[in-house]
């Protein structure tokens, strides 16, 4: 299937941080992604609100990208019992004032489960808001294209002709077919 490489929309959003006390001595905070703001302004680990649930940052606003080659992912992360977007973290040691960077924003499940696999980054899945849901159904509607099943063919080969790996060839005798090389030469010495 050829996908025209010009099918692609951007969004801004911003995403939303929770800080909480950590549960553990070892760690101080608890953070997490709680929310996005759709087309949001930029801004850099701005406080929204300060209570009892914890502290919420907008930590910056990455752009949400769509691609036409990748409309099988948007597909199935829409039909997912919650639709979600993926928000990429990365622990930041270096700035005490941002300790997370927000790498990524992801509709596409399959995007988001290439980051879980390195243990560097933090995947969090924040409930997609109504209106993101419906620009990326109508980005799917307007460039996805089916592909039909197509069944392989398997080869006429006939495998039964031959017996191979059966014995070894440094014997001789049918008898001594099981019989390890070594042992039989010691048996021909003797």
């Amino acid at each position: 299937m050829i996908h025209n490489p010009h099918m692609y929309q951007s969004m801004p959003l911003g995403v939303v941080i929770r800080r909480r006390p950590g549960l553990t001595r070892w760690a101080l905070w608890s953070w997490q992604a709680v929310a996005v703001l759709p087309h949001a302004a930029q801004a850099d680990w701005l406080v929204l609100s300060d209570g009892p649930e914890g502290t919420e940052y907008h930590a910056s606003s990455p752009m949400l990208e769509l691609h036409g080659a990748d409309t099988e992912a948007y597909l199935h992360g829409l039909t997912a019992q919650e639709p979600s977007i993926y928000v990429v973290l990365r622990e930041n040691l270096d700035s005490e004032t941002r300790p997370l960077d927000v790498l990524l924003v992801t509709a596409s499940p399959y995007e988001a489960q290439d980051y879980t696999d390195s243990g560097e980054e933090l995947v969090e899945k924040v409930r997609m808001p109504r209106v993101i849901t419906g620009w990326v159904e109508a980005f799917v509607s307007l460039h996805h294209e089916h592909e039909a099943f197509k069944k392989r063919r398997r080869d006429k080969a006939d495998t039964g002709l031959k017996e191979d790996g059966i014995g070894d060839s440094r014997i001789a005798q049918m008898a001594d077919v099981y019989r390890a090389p070594t042992l039989a030469k010691k048996a021909r010495l003797n």
